[in-house]
Parts: structure tokens; sequence; C-alpha cells
């Protein structure tokens, strides 16, 4: 028998041998992750839990959200993002992923765990530099118009009217100009998205009401595969169409809804009501890792707690690797060969930071090249468009409350010469000159 090896060269204990290509991968340089510092090589993926849980939120744990990174050797990889979860946000820029990086969200369906951070990340992506273009949002039908990706996204609009307006003041461009894909749920094996070398098909899941979809990503380019099942219950369905996969991630729940009925108050008998209606139990996530076959069974959207005995349930039928898709931020990385998974070490609060026009898409600038500067688009709506002038004239002098040696003039009015970014400045302010 081969003697199988850990990455820290003891054979593995527990009774569970973990499979060869369990090891660190070419793009991991050390046993943590440090975003935005490692570059990810060509033909390796990368996956981000940016949000682990469905209720309640935690310290460690933010509404659903994964981020598929696919290397290409450069700053760039293509992203996709998988659910849109309350908190997501301040994760994803922990990654150093800035919000005019992120384009394309697949919503697996509308709860609101699963999208509740949309309204609040469209409006300042926009305000963050993100004008030559808006959110593009894959999601499924319902089975009415009123219960579609589509109309969410229409009414999330309608609901931040006052904010869009009152943002329209400033250099937003194109930002909010948000596209919908939406596809009929029914439409099993459906492609959502088709570019060369890659593919992302959907199928239907089971989660009380039509509207729920599962997702697959095949990187043909480099041979590897992802599954994303968002919620439901166990199916046919999701073991036809995942069938084989590199990573296959599903949700779990815990199905203990006793403790979780001391730990959080909700009533005993709305517990079990939702665990065997809307949910997939942890001895059916190992049944359906069993039948798969993926290189890795992953769990996301769980509560944290209880661990233990939810391996022992997964166990049952389950015994290849397996990992949990948490706490945030857990990151996973594949190639054909490895596989291997680590934490972010992050800091306590986002690190944003001014973008790096050096590292920006060449094919999104004039010529190719940098230009010496990069203009801001005008304004939708003036302030005196949306605004009674009676208001701005109770504003208070400035000199009243500014100390004299840090006063300057106010900036309230659009200026071409002024609003536009000076490329050589900022490189030579990010280097410290």
């Amino acid at each position: 028998m081969n003697e199988l090896r850990n990455p820290y060269g003891k054979r593995p204990g527990g009774g569970i041998t973990l499979p060869e290509y369990y090891r660190p991968t070419p793009g991991c340089s050390s046993n943590n992750f440090f975003p935005p510092n490692e570059l990810l090589p060509k033909g390796e993926m990368r996956i981000c839990f940016t949000g682990s849980t469905p209720w309640p939120p935690t310290l460690q744990q933010s509404g659903t959200s994964i981020v598929l990174e696919l290397g290409n050797g450069t700053p760039f990889p293509r992203r996709l993002f998988f659910d849109f979860g309350n908190g997501c946000v301040k994760n994803i820029i922990q990654l150093g992923i800035l919000p005019p990086m992120v384009r394309d969200i697949f919503i697996s369906h509308l709860h609101v765990d699963h999208y509740a951070d949309l309204p609040y990340f469209m409006p300042f992506r926009a305000w963050s530099g993100g004008w030559k273009n808006g959110l593009r949002i894959f999601g499924p039908s319902g089975d009415r118009p009123e219960t579609g990706t589509q109309y969410m996204v229409d009414k999330m609009h309608e609901m931040m009217t006052w904010h869009l307006e009152n943002f329209d003041h400033c250099p937003i461009g194109a930002g909010y100009d948000t596209e919908v894909v939406e596809f009929d749920y029914q439409d099993e094996g459906g492609i959502v998205l088709e570019e060369p070398g890659l593919k992302v098909t959907h199928w239907a899941r089971s989660h009380v009401k039509n509207g729920a979809s599962a997702y697959r990503v095949d990187w043909e380019e480099a041979g590897l595969s992802f599954v994303w099942t968002g919620d439901g219950r166990p199916d046919e369905s999701t073991i036809e169409f995942a069938k084989g996969c590199d990573i296959f991630v599903t949700e779990g729940q815990a199905d203990v809804p006793k403790l979780f009925n001391y730990k959080y108050g909700t009533p005993l008998e709305v517990l079990q009501f939702t665990i065997d209606t809307y949910h997939t139990p942890y001895y059916a996530a190992g049944y359906l890792m069993n039948e798969i076959q993926p290189r890795a069974g992953v769990i996301c959207h769980y509560t944290e707690n209880p661990e233990g005995e939810s391996i022992q349930e997964i166990r049952a039928h389950w015994d290849g690797l397996f990992m949990w898709g948490g706490p945030d931020i857990k990151v996973i990385n594949v190639t054909k060969d490895r596989i291997w998974e680590r934490m972010a070490l992050r800091p306590e609060t986002p690190a944003m930071q001014p973008p790096d026009p050096r590292t920006l898409p060449v094919e999104a600038l004039p010529g190719g090249e940098l230009p010496d500067f990069i203009p801001m688009p005008k304004p939708r709506r003036p302030r005196e468009m949306q605004q009674d002038a009676f208001l701005r004239e109770r504003e208070l002098d400035p000199k009243i409350y500014t100390p004299e040696d840090v006063q300057r003039p106010l900036t309230q009015h659009y200026d071409e010469d002024f609003f536009k970014i000076d490329v050589q400045a900022l490189i030579d302010a990010r280097d410290g000159k």
C-alpha cells in the first residue's frame, strides 16, 4: 500500500486517509492566505467563502456568499460571485477585491440571506470607481414575473430611488445600469453563461417555492469544475448534474432543532418544519457526496456549531475529502492534481485602498496603454436639479467652524479639469513618493 502523507510529513490520523492530492497547490505561498498578495497561477482555481451562514449572522459568519476565482497568472483572475448575503461585502473588500472588480453575481434563489448586500453594494460600487458598467446579475425566474430575479432587481432600484438620485450628483457614470440575466428555472441543465473555455449551467432545486436553482461551473480551459447547490432538499437532479465535479459545495442543516431552540429561541415546531421542507440534513449531504464522487465535498450555508456531530453524520456515507466552507474567510485552492484549504488572515476592518492604475485591465484603457489622466463621468443630475435653493442657503459658512490653516475652497460643482485622476500622481502616492 502506498504510504500516503499529509503536508506535515506524517500519516493522517483519525481513521480517515486523506487523498494524495490533498497538499498545497502551486499558488499557495503559505499555510495561511494573505490577501491580496498571492498571485493565482494560470489554471488554478481559488474558492473564497465570503459568507457562510443563513441565520443568525455572527462575527465569524456572514450571510452566504462564495467568490470563485479562475487564475490566469495576472492580478485579475476571472471572478464569479455566487450569492451575496448580508455582510459579505466587508469580506470581499478584505480579500483585496475592490468594488469595480465585482461584475458577475449568480443568485441561487431570492431568500434575502442570499442577496441582502446587493442594494448596499450596488450604489457604492459606482461611487467607488465602477463607472464603466454596472453589475450583471444572473438568477432564476419564478412561476410568475413578480417572483423572478428581474422583478427583485427592479424593485431594489425603486427602493433606492432617494439614494440613487442623491448620488446622481456624483460622477457615477453607468455604474447603476444593472443588467439582469434571468433564466427559466425549469430549464434543467440550461446554460447561464458561456465564454471560451468556461460554461455555467443550472438546474432547479426543491426549496418549497418555484425559483430555486443550483449552478455548475465547468472551467474547460483548466479541466476543473465547481458546483454550488444553493438551498434545497436532497434530490436526484443534483446527483445527475453535479456528477464527477471537482468541488461540490452544498448547504447543510444540523437536525438538532431542540438545541437550536435553546440557543436561538426559534420555536421547536418551526425549526423541525423548516429542516424537513427546506434543507439538506448532514446525513443527506454525505449521501449526495458519495453518489456524486467529487474530489472534495464542502458544506457552506451552515451554523458553525455543532460541527462535531455534523461530521459524524456526513461520515456515515462519505469517506472522501471533506471541508467546511466557513467560517469567513475560508479559502480552497484547486488544481488538476492538488487541493488545499486555508484561512485568510485579514484586518479587523475592510482595507479599502485607492486603485492602482498599473493593474487595470489593459483592454479597458484607451489605446491599450495607461493615459496621463482618467476622466470621471459627468453627474447625471446636478445638485440644483434635485434640491430646493432655500436648503442650500441655510448651510453654515465653513469659515465659522473650520480653522484658517485647514480651510480650502468647497468642491460643490463639477469641474472637468478637477474631476479626473492624475495617473502618475496616484502611482507616486501608492509608492510613497
